[in-house]
């Protein structure tokens, strides 16, 4: 498949491109940099919010991911982050492209139906702005009908790891071990990310990745 991957020098996006890569698939990463976060694979430097320019690249792919996080600059992310993941909308349409995947966050996970992790006492006050935009951009491709779109939210704690290949893969609850910690790695992640791409079991839903 042919797979443009916005925000791919990050620590998951490089991840996904990385996992992609060596299963075959021809990826394009697309970052600000435009550096390439894997050895071989083509890059080039575009803002996911350009909608014209994602149209450009993404045109005749198969599919297009978005590993983008909302800002961290101190400001609040919650309006910039949902204009460009419009943005991206809007170029994955216009370029006719009828995939799109989408990196998540953890924090619209829900503990009880109805009740967010981000919400709950004790979640820490610094992570909720990126929470807070993270729930907002699953709102909005939850009133998509086009792209066919799917949101991937890792779990509580995801950082760079081991690929082991085995991890649970849920929807909109919140998952933990038998230790109470909710985990995954970066690579294991990658893994579930790119299963989706290839076997496309959850259309225009969210789903989770956890051990």
């Amino acid at each position: 498949m042919k797979l443009v991957l916005f925000g791919a020098t990050g620590m998951v996006g490089s991840r996904i491109a990385t996992e992609a890569s060596a299963r075959g698939h021809q990826v394009l990463a697309v970052s600000r940099s435009g550096q390439s976060p894997v050895p071989g694979v083509t890059a080039t430097a575009a803002d996911a919010a350009d909608a014209a320019k994602v149209a450009d690249l993404a045109r005749g792919a198969d599919a297009v991911a978005s590993a983008c996080v909302p800002p961290r600059d101190g400001s609040d992310p919650r309006g910039p982050f949902l204009a460009l993941n419009e943005g991206l909308v809007a170029g994955v349409r216009a370029a006719g492209v009828g995939r799109l995947l989408v990196v998540g966050g953890a924090g619209g996970l829900e503990v009880a139906p109805g009740q967010a992790l981000s919400d709950q006492p004790g979640f820490p006050e610094a992570y909720l702005p990126e929470a807070r935009a993270h729930r907002d951009a699953l709102a909005y491709y939850r009133t998509l009908d086009d792209p066919d779109w799917t949101y991937v939210s890792p779990a509580a704690e995801i950082a760079p790891g081991k690929r082991t290949g085995r991890f649970r893969v849920g929807g909109d609850e919140f998952m933990t071990d038998d230790q109470g910690r909710s985990f995954v790695s970066a690579e294991d992640y990658a893994v579930a990310f790119v299963d989706e791409l290839e076997q496309h079991a959850h259309p225009r839903t969210r789903m989770s990745v956890a051990y």
